[in-house]
């Protein structure tokens, strides 16, 4: 886990949806989605719900974004 990590993370639960946070970090939202799946496998936890079109975060990701902000 890095920062970069860790601001696409705030980012994406911040916008809701991976394509809202790609535009806004102006990264590829493939790219975007594998730091998200990275960041997940590297914790072991999921850390959002994937409802389409949004994502809902998980207990632990609310966590995390809570200690993020920390």
């Amino acid at each position: 886990m890095d920062l970069e990590h860790l601001r696409t993370f705030v980012t994406v639960a911040e916008q809701g949806t991976v394509s809202k946070a790609a535009q806004r970090l102006c990264v590829a939202q493939p790219a975007l989605s594998r730091r998200i799946s990275a960041l997940e496998a590297s914790l072991g936890v999921a850390l959002f719900d994937r409802v389409r079109p949004r994502l809902v975060l998980t207990g632990p990701g609310e966590q995390l974004l809570a200690d993020c902000r920390n």
